[in-house]
């Protein structure tokens, strides 16, 4: 089961760092992920993640107290209202584009309305 875990965490590391260069594949989520993944499996990568200098503090922040940072929270809006535009200005048919303003609107509540880390 160790070894499971430890998969699954290299891959949603692997999907992050993806997420990092494309704007439709969010990164924090899969790097939280890949934290609990590495809790379960390996204490050197586990520690590895969380000590990173970049994405550590923002998992920390995450685990102690449900906060995201402000940066992390105006990158989410950005990409967010990104894909939106994107979307409008291929025009994809209205009722798609209704589904994503209801989705994307409950997801922006949900951080916004996070603590600041």
């Amino acid at each position: 089961m160790q070894y499971l875990w430890a998969t699954l965490g290299l891959i949603c590391v692997a999907l992050a760092a993806i997420g990092v260069v494309l704007p439709l594949l969010p990164t924090v989520p899969f790097l939280l992920l890949a934290a609990f993944f590495f809790a379960r499996s390996s204490s050197r990568l586990h520690n590895w993640l969380i000590s990173h200098r970049t994405f550590g503090p923002m998992i920390l922040d995450w685990q102690t107290s449900g906060a995201i940072r402000p940066g992390a929270k105006k990158a989410a809006t950005f990409s967010v209202a990104a894909v939106f535009g994107l979307s409008a200005l291929i025009q994809v048919p209205s009722h798609v584009l209704i589904i994503q303003a209801v989705v994307l609107s409950g997801v922006m509540a949900f951080i916004w309305t996070r603590p600041n880390g």
